[in-house]
């Protein structure tokens, strides 16, 4: 399978977490290119919404309500999909959560749910359709991890665990499975502009703040055509900004230094609020 040759006109996608944010704009990419579209997500009503917007835009799209934390509901829901659509070509991992705060004040069942959600909620999509890639010796896994797996970060205990997770099991998938020309690769958003980093923002120690951003958030769209131009190029890693290929690239030679780094903002800014 050459590097370009990884979606067909015609062929199926399944993106999980597709009715919204970047589920929903590689979605809209993916449809551009001539792929039939299936979105599973939990809330019907912004599924059916996202599934509209699609069609009207001349998409062919399925679509599945399903909890990703139901290895059996959701293994259920991509079978009737690829009854409907045709086998899975592409499966997009995009659903996920995150529940940034103070490690002490974090009730145990929010560790709990990011893994079930981000984790898990990756692994059961994953063994849902890697069978029958196999079987047909084609396909390609595009997992949606974050910047939060390549460092750890004060108030994000519970959701960077998950995402780490989420990148060991994308590098093991893709050394194991790229003898049967099953193809994966792992996106490592930052900041991306949705709802969801709305929520999230009111939910992070404030100490964060002392950390400067080096970019603005990115839109959706801009996650969506980098994940593309990263699989047409035949990256295993996506990275979408810059900031984010530095930490990938150099951050184990550099990880001394960013420690030190992130110690020093976290606890002056602790200090000065009396924390």
């Amino acid at each position: 399978m050459g590097k370009r040759d990884w979606l067909r006109p015609g062929e199926h996608v399944i993106v999980t977490g597709g009715s919204s944010g970047i589920g929903l704009a590689l979605a809209g990419e993916l449809a551009v290119r001539g792929a039939v579209v299936s979105l599973v997500a939990r809330g019907g009503g912004r599924l059916s919404v996202a599934a509209e917007g699609l069609r009207e835009a001349g998409a062919r799209v399925f679509t599945r309500s399903a909890d990703v934390c139901d290895p059996v509901g959701l293994a259920v829901a991509v079978g009737e999909l690829e009854a409907e659509a045709g086998p899975c070509a592409v499966l997009v991992t995009s659903a996920g959560q995150a529940r940034p705060g103070y490690f002490l004040e974090m009730p145990d069942d929010v560790f709990r749910t990011m893994m079930e959600v981000d984790y898990f909620g990756t692994l059961w999509a994953v063994r849902a359709v890697v069978p029958g890639m196999v079987c047909r010796g084609r396909g390609t896994v595009v997992t949606v991890a974050s910047t939060a797996a390549l460092v750890g970060v004060c108030g994000y205990t519970a959701y960077g665990p998950a995402k780490f997770a989420v990148r060991g099991l994308t590098e093991a998938l893709r050394n194991e499975l790229c003898p049967h020309g099953i193809r994966v690769a792992g996106v490592f958003p930052p900041d991306v502009d949705t709802p969801q980093l709305a929520e999230e923002k009111r939910q992070r120690p404030a100490e964060l703040d002392a950390i400067p951003n080096p970019s603005s958030p990115l839109a959706p769209g801009t996650v969506a055509r980098g994940v593309l131009r990263g699989l047409d190029r035949g990256r295993p890693l996506i990275y979408l900004d810059g900031s984010t290929r530095l930490l990938a690239g150099w951050g184990g030679v550099m990880g001394p230094l960013l420690r030190r780094y992130l110690d020093g903002k976290i606890r002056s800014a602790a200090g000065s609020s009396g924390g």
